[in-house]
């Protein structure tokens, strides 16, 4: 059962940590909420690095976000929170896959490999938080975003950028694909983070079991032992009789 928990963990932690991977690099965290526009109007969507537009003849450009100090300090923590998800995220799975008890790697004891289970539990879920909580603030920051009729540079579509057009009305943005990838690799994480927790409890061994040893004791100690000058008397005994 033990193993069973710890190999199905290796592999939910492996399609969350793949999944944060695609989410934080898709451009398309936030996309033009298209309703009432017309169908020939430019579509625009914005991702973590770059902001893409697709115009009426169906070309697309993309805008690379270079730079730190031209974001605000939240679009910077989301990509923070991201990068920190994907981190420990890796490093837990590499983990995962050398304390998989299927696997043999030389001498390792069976104690060794519960303790690289329990760290590789905890790293998927601190991986996991991390990507709810980048997400989820990206989100919070669209539905405020959504809610205004004004361009405002610190929420959601346009996260962090300088404000356009002498602060005119600007397209609302709304959640794009990104983001329920990044929820939904978070998700994995963390499932698989608790079954690798569980599991670890199930693979450490036994302390109370222990080997015997038999002692026999040897013939010599078995045999009376006399004092000398009671076998002194009995000879002169002996020899009295005689």
């Amino acid at each position: 059962m033990a193993t069973a928990l710890q190999t199905g963990g290796f592999v939910l932690g492996l399609l969350g940590g793949a999944a944060i991977i695609a989410a934080t690099g898709m451009n398309n965290w936030s996309v033009k909420d298209r309703q009432g526009d017309v169908v020939t109007s430019v579509y625009t969507y914005k991702g973590l690095w770059q902001n893409c537009e697709v115009g009426t003849s169906g070309f697309t450009e993309c805008r690379p976000l270079y730079g730190l100090l031209g974001f605000s300090g939240t679009f910077q923590a989301v990509r923070a929170l991201m990068i920190v998800g994907i981190v420990l995220g890796v490093i837990g799975a590499m983990i995962a896959l050398f304390s998989l008890k299927c696997l043999k790697m030389g001498s390792m004891e069976d104690s060794s490999k519960a303790k690289m289970t329990l760290t590789a539990g905890v790293m998927f879920i601190i991986a996991g938080i991390c990507a709810i909580a980048g997400a989820s603030i990206y989100a919070n920051q669209i539905v405020a975003s959504f809610m205004m009729t004004t361009y405002n540079p610190n929420y959601g579509g346009g996260m962090g950028q300088g404000i356009e057009n002498g602060g005119n009305m600007m397209p609302r943005y709304t959640f794009g694909p990104a983001l329920f990838v990044a929820w939904i690799g978070a998700a994995l994480l963390l499932l698989g983070g608790i079954l690798k927790c569980v599991a670890f409890r199930g693979l450490q061994p036994d302390k109370s079991t222990y080997t015997g040893v038999a002692y026999k004791a040897s013939q010599a100690q078995n045999r009376p032992v006399y004092d000398d000058h009671h076998a002194e008397d009995g000879k002169r005994d002996n020899q009295k009789y005689v």
